[in-house]
């Protein structure tokens, strides 16, 4: 039987892609393995996002391309799938002889083709195209994340044409699942035991608007909580200016969705905001901001930022950093503008010079770190539902998370003394001690 090995890099989402190939090649008898050598096809599902994500990808495969020497591995196909195999798959093919085939993000469910042909046939092969697929609840899935905790990708692509963005050229134009087909997905999966269900797209809150006429996440949202064994829906990757009142309303108001907004909103300068091609401005930021504290109970508001945007002048980021200051946030992810070539801000003028870049990032990211600190800090006394995911023994440990941080991106909730927890538990824990990422507790209902 053919062994194949996955690595799967860059986003959630792309995650959700490696596990609907895996779920495909399992589907044709062929065995999934994590360990590279032991295996005759190694896939690498690639990131394109920035240009640090395509060096790692890069890096990746010349790691794997070395299981095709005698005596290391005994790979007889190397696989590029995902971005970077979609946006330079003929160039990759001529760039790197070690790869046998490139199959795009709107080819992953031919990933058996590229196999035969490599393995059978024993030709290269580019296998890309047009991105207007998406993964629906009987697509084969091979789930790489634990067992109570899963990602539900509810659209694909993306309609908005942010200038410093490659994604929509990538994944092509949204596309959203049908509510039917969703919710079939999570009470599958619900049935199984998963208890925290991460919903993931480009933009969670234009969810709908292409297959039913409107934005539609708050009649999605209303089907998944009547799921009864549904602990916690996560909502990812909000857009600002699709996030409505009602939607607002129905976090603070249904308790299986967490008070948790992920809000990417990349700068507070409206000149900034304008040639990147945002929808949102300052103050219609600072307004929804305001509404989203005022009327949900202890909301957790993620963001994310880019320093060093073409154009940004000092004074700019002095009212990005400012606005970071007075917002408080309670995480935050900071990037150093990439340039990258097929966006409209790759032809900017006046790009910020690296070290200029490098210098706001720091200090951006030292001042982010000093306001989560003090916020962690003014949980403890606090009790949480936390979900265990795993443990320490020799600490006399558990870990996990509650709904303040979610699944890759966020810190932990570490428990003192705890023996008992096991992963998958929702247990009580008081907050002792925050720290700038983590918080240290201890059980209340042991």
């Amino acid at each position: 039987m053919l062994k194949a090995g996955f690595i799967s890099l860059g986003c959630s989402k792309n995650l959700v892609d490696t596990e609907v190939m895996l779920g495909i090649l399992a589907k044709n008898n062929i065995e999934i393995t994590a360990e590279p050598a032991k295996a005759d096809i190694l896939i690498v599902n690639t990131c394109t996002f920035i240009q640090s994500a395509k060096e790692e990808s890069i890096t990746t495969i010349l790691n794997m391309a070395e299981y095709k020497q005698e005596g290391k591995g005994r790979c007889r196909s190397l696989i590029i799938a995902g971005c970077m195999g979609q946006r330079y798959g003929q160039e990759l093919l001529e760039e790197f002889p070690e790869v046998d085939a490139i199959v795009g993000t709107g080819a992953w469910s031919r990933i058996m083709e590229a196999v035969e042909a490599t393995i059978q046939e024993r030709k290269r092969v580019l296998i890309t195209g047009e991105s207007k697929e998406i993964y629906t609840a009987s697509t084969p899935r091979i789930f790489t994340t634990p067992f109570y905790s899963a990602y539900i990708k509810i659209a694909e692509g993306c309609n908005h044409r942010c200038a410093y963005c490659a994604i929509p050229y990538v994944r092509g134009n949204y596309r959203s699942r049908t509510i039917e087909d969703i919710k079939q997905e999570v009470e599958a999966l619900a049935e199984k035991g998963v208890k925290e269900f991460n919903i993931i797209a480009q933009d969670t809150t234009y969810y709908g608007r292409d297959i039913y006429g409107k934005p539609s996440l708050v009649e999605l949202l209303k089907e998944l909580v009547k799921i009864e064994k549904v602990k916690w829906l996560r909502i990812q990757y909000a857009y600002p200016h699709t996030f409505t009142d009602e939607l607002i309303d129905l976090i603070a108001s249904e308790d299986k969705i967490c008070n948790y907004v992920d809000l990417p909103l990349q700068h507070a300068h409206n000149d900034v905001l304008k040639r990147m091609r945002r929808s949102d401005t300052k103050e219609s930021v600072e307004a929804l901001l305001a509404k989203l504290r005022e009327r949900i109970p202890g909301v957790v508001i993620r963001s994310s930022f880019i320093v060093g945007f073409p154009g940004e002048t000092d004074s700019q980021y002095t009212t990005l950093r400012n606005f970071v200051e007075k917002q408080r946030f309670d995480k935050v992810g900071i990037f150093s503008y990439s340039r990258e070539e097929g966006t409209p801000a790759y032809d900017m003028p006046n790009q910020v010079d690296e070290n200029i870049m490098q210098e706001r990032y720091h200090d951006l990211m030292s001042l982010q770190s000093k306001i989560s600190e003090t916020i962690n800090i003014e949980m403890e006394g606090k009790v949480l539902d936390v979900l265990i995911e795993g443990r320490d023994d020799e600490q006399h440990m558990a870990y996990g998370r509650s709904y303040r941080e979610a699944p890759d991106v966020d810190g932990q909730v570490f428990i003192e003394g705890d023996d008992i927890s096991q992963p998958g538990d929702i247990v009580k824990v008081r907050i002792l001690q925050g720290f700038d990422y983590d918080v240290v507790g201890e059980r209340v209902d042991a």
